[in-house]
């Protein structure tokens, strides 16, 4: 787990920013059981699959997978129940209006803890398209050719 920023990330979902654009990124909170925090501390969450809907007014993010604590025998939830997001009235309001647009979708980045509490960046997305995957994927190779070539000239001198 990595410290940023006075966070402790947990996970991140690396899928994401493969498969779509992130335009912004938003903080939101997290409703979870005791068992559910024991878990994330130990690490064992998986975000690939996930996405968020708005419904009724409220956030609610589907497919975060967090696995049963070891101890928490019947106080263990299931692993791929719904889970409820917080965040200001106002901003999911505004989250509506935009996801009613063509194309974007919430997609859930990371988890991670601020001081106590597990908050998830969230991003609002535009699905990537075959060739843009293709031209990120010509873009990264490049970069590390670049960065090999330039590494091993520096060792010349």
């Amino acid at each position: 787990m990595a410290k940023e920023s006075g966070r402790k990330i947990i996970a991140q979902n690396k899928k994401a920013r493969h498969d779509y654009f992130v335009e912004q990124t938003y903080e939101t909170g997290i409703v979870l059981a005791g068992t559910e925090v024991k878990s994330l501390r130990a690490g064992s969450v998986n975000l690939k699959d996930s996405f968020v809907r708005i419904e009724n007014g409220e956030l609610t993010a589907y497919g975060i997978h967090i696995s049963p604590y070891e101890q928490g025998n019947i106080y263990n939830r299931d692993p791929l129940r719904p889970k409820k997001l917080l965040m200001h009235r106002r901003e999911i309001n505004k989250l509506f209006g935009l996801v009613g647009q063509k194309g974007y979708t919430l997609v859930p980045l990371s988890l991670y803890f601020s001081g106590s509490y597990v908050k998830v960046e969230l991003g609002l997305c535009v699905g990537k398209k075959l060739y843009d995957k293709r031209e990120d994927a010509a873009k990264r190779d490049s970069e590390r050719q670049i960065e090999k070539v330039m590494k091993g000239k520096s060792h010349d001198f």
